[in-house]
């Protein structure tokens, strides 16, 4: 029970949803990077409308993963590295960690590549110095700017999503055949619909966003100077009440705008014979000449939004990955010269990123070996957070409750199903 002056001010200020949100927002936003834009582009293109239901299909497991790496994050006071290397083996931290370096340098470079490839289709010029300028900038905001001052950088940038849902109401829509595609699952047993399936499933729920949110959360600790959850059980009941609300916004944010994607490339490219979308600069190309200047100018600026958004988490979640391994001092919270390493790994992963783009790295084998470590990476996470989730030594009496342990456990199995999967197609 809080005491009597806390309730009185909890009574007296009215909650603030806009100003809740965070951590949550933010981790779906960046979800709809580049690389997720590729792939909704594609299977918007390939099977128009046929498949838009697989974003409701994944909405609940993403949110349920995300929520449990959130409450991770904020009951325990540490990261999701941080706890593998206090509980678990070390080689299986070292693993873990170093596949997601990996796959986050893939992404990154890719992204990029992406964002190079977007601007220079709205103002022409060299597309690998867009490229490294976006790395250039990425770095030093994340770097140099103030944490608080940043997370509103964020989530102002997760504005840019909007974009996609300006392109959709600038295109003639069949609403009645886009919703049934949306609302009534198509299934087809076949290759390319199970290897869009997994593909959608991968750019959805993916580790690095189980580090960034988890990080975030322990950010904003620090950040209104209070105790982790575990230690401070009154505060408990109204701070997981955030935690689920910030981050059912933000997973339906994303997956509508993923939605809104899939709609837009059916409504024009597969409408009119486009059905191979290589990249995502690529479906803003091929909208040009089918549906005007307006809509591909629109989606290739949206490119560049999201980019500017994504980048800082992937760039982020390895940092915090990387120093809670080695026990280094991290946190976007804390001064540069307080964080080297941390900082230094930042810079680093961007730098390594879009160095790729200068090697004749193929975009699309990028993307594929990135779905690839994710998808070795992402089930066997899951399975290590509904063990930590539910540890009453590491949570205490804040372990998962039965309702979401069930659903974490179907979510940890359906992402082992896509990854076997991935491998047998």
């Amino acid at each position: 029970m809080e005491p009597p002056d806390a309730s009185a001010t909890t009574r007296r200020r009215p909650y603030n949803f806009l100003g809740s949100l965070g951590p949550g927002l933010i981790t779906g936003a960046a979800d709809d990077d580049p690389s997720g834009i590729a792939t909704y582009s594609q299977v918007g293109a390939q099977f128009g409308y046929t498949l838009a239901w697989t974003m409701l299909f994944s909405y609940p497991l993403m949110a349920v993963t995300q929520g449990i790496s959130a409450g991770i994050g904020a009951v325990t006071g540490q990261g999701i590295a941080r706890n593998l290397r206090r509980h678990y083996s070390p080689w299986l931290l070292r693993f873990a960690v170093l596949l997601l370096l990996i796959a986050n340098v893939i992404n990154i470079g890719a992204d990029l590549g992406a964002m190079g490839a977007a601007l220079k289709l709205l103002l022409g010029g060299p597309q690998s110095l867009y490229a490294v300028l976006f790395a250039l900038i990425c770095s030093f905001l994340e770097i140099v700017v103030s944490y608080r001052r940043y997370v509103m950088v964020l989530k102002w940038l997760t504005m840019s999503l909007l974009a996609y849902v300006a392109v959709v109401l600038s295109v003639h829509v069949p609403w009645s055949v886009a919703l049934y595609g949306a609302l009534v699952p198509q299934i087809v047993f076949d290759a390319d619909h199970a290897m869009a399936l997994v593909a959608v499933l991968g750019t959805t729920i993916s580790p690095y966003l189980f580090f960034w949110q988890a990080g975030e959360e322990v950010e904003e600790q620090h950040r209104r100077h209070r105790q982790r959850l575990g230690a401070n059980s009154r505060a408990a009941g109204p701070e997981l009440s955030r935690i689920r609300g910030d981050t059912l916004f933000g997973m339906g944010f994303s997956n509508l705008v993923a939605i809104v994607i899939i709609i837009a490339t059916a409504a024009t490219l597969h409408a009119n014979g486009i059905t191979q979308i290589k990249t995502s600069s690529e479906a803003a190309e091929a909208l040009r000449p089918v549906a005007g200047e307006f809509a591909f100018a629109i989606f290739a600026a949206g490119i560049v939004g999201t980019g500017m958004l994504a980048i800082p988490v992937l760039a982020g979640s390895a940092a915090y990955a990387v120093a809670e391994m080695f026990r280094w001092p991290e946190g976007l919270d804390r001064p540069p010269r307080d964080a080297k390493a941390f900082y230094g790994t930042i810079a680093v992963a961007t730098l390594g990123g879009v160095s790729l783009t200068f090697v004749g790295m193929d975009p699309i084998r990028a993307l594929y070996w990135s779905a690839v470590v994710n998808g070795v990476l992402a089930a066997p996470l899951m399975a290590i957070m509904m063990m930590i989730a539910m540890n009453p030594r590491i949570m205490g009496h804040l372990t998962l409750p039965r309702w979401m342990a069930l659903a974490g456990a179907l979510a940890t199995a359906v992402m082992a199903l896509a990854s076997i999967g991935f491998f047998m197609l």
